[in-house]
This record gives structure tokens, C-alpha cells and sequence, in this order.
């Protein structure tokens, strides 16, 4: 998440305490050239931070008594081994959502609306945004979605949740948190693996971090009442951050998407959830074999069936073993590939388990059979994968729309390679069919590999066809 802005002499909710210790670390450097240094640092991790000299004035003067969590992973980055009050700022638990109240006036008319679910397939319109008090410091911009956001595809809003609206109860009575605002995050949660699995990432994302930013806002301000409440809200908060984290990787936003599963594992590893930790490592090493990070691809699937251990699910194993084995075959390891492909077969052949953690239901043979795929052509073996693309594409449910186009634009993109345009055209028409269901960069971006490959071709059966239509709907996109 971005800083927030503020505007020039709005006053502040206590008097400001300057910062020494962070001016003593950006040392003889100009506030500028600090902020150049804090930006170039997020890039490192795969933050984004819109960072200036105006925010670094802001931080040294105290106005940012603490900063939020994107801004965090950068500084902790950049000084390791160091806590938050070591770099001068107070303790979160002090700061989070102390913030004033201002005046109706003090905001602007054509301040941003948050997005609301138009045009989600199958989602009702967003209940009317609360109104929302000006932040006066990063903290307050996360504290305050908290009471504008939705869950997605469901009447409950944030506030709501709460049991009140922003201004009926004192804030310390609206920080009790109890099972029914659990389970609208387990149910965003669950509306959000269904909508992806029809329609695919491309569409969903932006209004999905909405119910992300007032999971993690609950998660910050609230109070459970129980321990196995506290533990759900870290697993739902968890699980919705890696789940938004996947729209952002399916729709070719990298950098976010490596952002929510670093948030997701630190939530973890807070809560010590081996299950969610070894759901935050599966996605990341997927993500990093899908960036070109081979090697991270591995050590992540790696550390993934280390915590995995603890979960007691032979899916979950297969599933990490599958993950590994992308990274050995985007490093060109055949014999590290196979041996991590044996692994998962020999996980996968014992079968469903009750520990099979929920987000799981879509890893069955067509998924396994998806995953062998990528591997084969990975390693250049196109014939070969283009056997486990057509198996898996055989073996899906229809209706998991998404997955469907996905091993149909797998299998097109195999044949092509494999020197069978006329089969490759055909598989890419299903797909083509798919489009107007599903809306992933990750599939437009294999079909544009199909039609690359088949373009020498084009006088070859069904292949001129299907490039027309191909490129009929790259240029409608």
C-alpha cells in the first residue's frame, strides 16, 4: 500500500515528536536522494512504495509515528536485524486507528470513491461507501477501509461486520471481534476462489483488496474474544491475502502479487500456522517459476514441504513436489525434475485425506496432470507434454471455466511446438471459444505463443482460420 497524503497545515490528533533515530540513518544523503534509496529497495523485494522527499520530511518530523505494512517490509529490509522502534517509530499497537475525527468539510467532494464490484459476474452491487475521515498518517489509511469496504459478492461490509456504523459507538466498543466478522472474511475468501475459478483473475482483483485491506484492518484494531477466533481471523486474513495475491499473479501483476503472499507468510509465521505457511510457500515458488526466479522456485517449494510436514496431507506434499519440480525444470535439471515428479506421484497415489486443507479442491489428476506439463515443455520435451496437457484438458470439469481454457491453451501451445499446427489450431479455437467466460493475462499471453509459432504455418489445415480469429480478438481485448 501506498503513503497516504495529507494536506499541508491539517492539523494533527496529538503534537508530533520528530524522528532523530531515522535522521540519523539516512546519514549525509538529502531527503531526495533517501527516498531514491527506499525505492529502489521495495523493487528489491517486489514492493511498490511511492516514495519522496516529502514523505521522508514527514517521517523525520514525526507526523508518521509508524508506518504502514508496505513501507515496513522496505525499512526492515533495507536495515536488517532491526525492529520498527529501533528505527524511531512507535509500536504499531500504539498507533493503529487513533486518528481524529474531522469535520464533513475537511473532505474534498471529489475525493476517490472506493471501487465497488460492477461488472464481477454474478455479484450484486456494493452497499454505499461509509463516509471516511481524512487520514493523518499511514496507519489511518488501512484503519479506514475498514469501514468502507465490502466483502465481495455478499451484502457485508465492513462496518457492518462491526455490528455498528463509523459514527454510532465509541471506537473502543467497535473493536470486539467475534465469529461473524470470522466468517465474512472465510466467506470472501471462498467467493473469491469461486468467481476466479469461472472467470479467472484479470476482472476480480482490484475489488478484491477491498475485503483484503478490511481483514488485515480487523486484524490490527480488533479483539477476540477466544483464542481459536484470534486463530481463524489470522488463518481467513492469511488465506485472503494469498488468494488476492493469485488474481494479481493471474493477471500479470508480479510485483502485487509477490507483495500479498510476503504479507500472507509473515501472518503465518506470526500465527504459527504451518498450513497457511505452506499454502504462502506453494504460491510463491509458482509465482517465482512464472517471474523467470527458477532457484526461488525451488528453495520456496522446498521450504513449502517443510511445513508442510506438520499438515499431514498427501495432496499438500504432491502439490509442493509438483511446485519444486517447475523450478528444477526451468533450471534444466531432467534429473532433479524427475525425482521431484516421482515424489508427488508417490504423495498424490495414497489418495484424499480429511487434513486436505480447503483450498486444495482444485488439485486433482487434471491439475497433476497440467503441472507434468509445464515441466516437459519446460524442458523443451513438447511431444511429451503435450500428452499431459491433452489428458488434463480430457479430464477437467467443465465447469471450472478458467482451468479449462488454461490446459486447452497449454495443449495448443505444446502442439504448436511439437510440429503439429493443424492440432494446435484446433486446440486454440476451444480456447478462443472460452474467452468471452474468462478473463486471465496468463491465458492470452500462451495463446500469443501459439500464434507466434503457427504464423510460418499458416497454410497449413485450420491454422490460417484460427490466426484470423486469434487476432480478431487481440485486437477487441
Amino acid at each position: 500500500m501506498a503513503s497516504s497524503s495529507r494536506t499541508p497545515g491539517a492539523p494533527s490528533a496529538r503534537p508530533a515528536h520528530p524522528n532523530p533515530v531515522f535522521r540519523r540513518l539516512r546519514g549525509s544523503r538529502s531527503p531526495g536522494e533517501f527516498a531514491t534509496a527506499v525505492r529502489r529497495a521495495a523493487r528489491e523485494i517486489g514492493e511498490q512504495v511511492s516514495c519522496d522527499a516529502r514523505y521522508i520530511g514527514r517521517v523525520e518530523s514525526g507526523e508518521i509515528r509508524c508506518p504502514n505494512y508496505a513501507y515496513e517490509r522496505v525499512f526492515l529490509h533495507m536495515f536488517p536485524g532491526r525492529t520498527l522502534t529501533d528505527l524511531g517509530f512507535a509500536a504499531r499497537e500504539d498507533v493503529r486507528g487513533r486518528g481524529r475525527r474531522p469535520a464533513p468539510a475537511d473532505t474534498p467532494h471529489d475525493a476517490p470513491r472506493p471501487p465497488g464490484t460492477a461488472g464481477t459476474p454474478g455479484a450484486p452491487g456494493p452497499p454505499e461507501p461509509l463516509s471516511t475521515p481524512r487520514p493523518h498518517s499511514d496507519i489511518d489509511e488501512e484503519s479506514d477501509v475498514l469501514r468502507r469496504a465490502f466483502m465481495i459478492g455478499g451484502p457485508v461490509t465492513a462496518a457492518a461486520a462491526l455490528g455498528h456504523g463509523p459514527d454510532s459507538v465509541p471506537a473502543q466498543r467497535r473493536r470486539r471481534v467475534g465469529d461473524a466478522e470470522v466468517a465474512a472474511v472465510e466467506e470472501a475468501v471462498r467467493r473469491i476462489r469461486l468467481l476466479d475459478d469461472r472467470h479467472g483473475g484479470d476482472g476480480l482483483y482490484q475489488q478484491a483488496a477491498q475485503p483484503l485491506r478490511a481483514a488485515y484492518a480487523l486484524l490490527d484494531s480488533g479483539t477476540a474474544a477466544r483464542a481459536s477466533t484470534a486463530h481463524r481471523l489470522h488463518a481467513g486474513a492469511g488465506e485472503l491475502a494469498i488468494s488476492v495475491g493469485w488474481l494479481a499473479h493471474d493477471s500479470g501483476r508480479f510485483g502485487e502479487a509477490r507483495s500479498h503472499y510476503a504479507e500472507a507468510l509473515a501472518t503465518a509465521r506470526v500465527a504459527g500456522d504451518p498450513g497457511l505457511e505452506a499454502h504462502a510457500f506453494c504460491n510463491s515458488s509458482f509465482l517465482a517459476r512464472d517471474a523467470g526466479r527458477h532457484r526461488e522456485a525451488v528453495r520456496t517449494a522446498q521450504a513449502g514441504q517443510q511445513a508442510a510436514r506438520e499438515v499431514r496431507s498427501p495432496r499438500l506434499l504432491a502439490l509442493l513436489a509438483l511446485r519444486e519440480a517447475g523450478g528444477w525444470a526451468g533450471l534444466g535439471d531432467r534429473s532433479s525434475c524427475e525425482q521431484s515428479l516421482a515424489r508427488a506421484h508417490g504423495h498424490f497415489a495414497r489418495g484424499p485425506a480429511g487434513t486436505d486443507p480447503e483450498w486444495m479442491s482444485f488439485f486433482a489428476e487434471p491439475e497433476l496432470e497440467a503441472l507434468q506439463a509445464q515441466c516437459w515443455s519446460a524442458l523443451g520435451e513438447w511431444a511429451r507434454a503435450a500428452r499431459h496437457a491433452r489428458r488434463a484438458a480430457s479430464l477437467q470439469d467443465h465447469r471450472f471455466t478458467r482451468n479449462l481454457a488454461l490446459y486447452r491453451a497449454e495443449l495448443a501451445c505444446d502442439l504448436a511446438r511439437a510440429g503439429a499446427p493443424d492440432e494446435a489450431a484446433a486446440a486454440g479455437d476451444e480456447v478462443l471459444a472460452l474467452l468471452g467466460h474468462v478473463r486471465s493475462s496468463r491465458i492470452h499471453a500462451m495463446l500469443a505463443d501459439t500464434a507466434a509459432a503457427l504464423r510460418p504455418h499458416r497454410a497449413a489445415s485450420g491454422v490460417g482460420g484460427f490466426l484470423e480469429r486469434y487476432e480478431g480478438a487481440a485486437h477487441r481485448a
